[in-house]
């Protein structure tokens, strides 16, 4: 981005296209994209593979997450307070 101009209070003054480039940039951070990933999107410009990849990879995030808290829920319901005694019961559901 090329260097605002300047009110006379000193405030930036952007271009309208540039604050919808800015809000695009956010939007799709929020939507997990990375900054690097949104310049490759917007140098060649695949939306939909690019989101389709990005789906993909928030479902396996869940599904590891999904199993991150049951093996967490399993340990509370199975009493573990010491890691070693837990990791040296059967009943330990932590996977050492």
């Amino acid at each position: 981005m090329e260097e605002p101009r300047r009110s006379n209070g000193g405030h930036r003054l952007y271009p309208e296209e540039t604050v919808t480039v800015l809000r695009m940039i956010k939007a799709a951070q929020r939507l997990g994209f990375t900054l690097e990933e949104v310049a490759e999107a917007m140098a060649q410009p695949r939306l939909r593979s690019r989101t389709v990849a990005k789906l993909a990879e928030v479902e396996r995030k869940i599904a590891d997450l999904h199993a991150i808290r049951e093996t967490l829920v399993q340990a509370v319901d199975a009493g573990c307070d010491d890691l070693m005694a837990c990791t040296a019961a059967p009943r330990c559901p932590l996977p050492f």
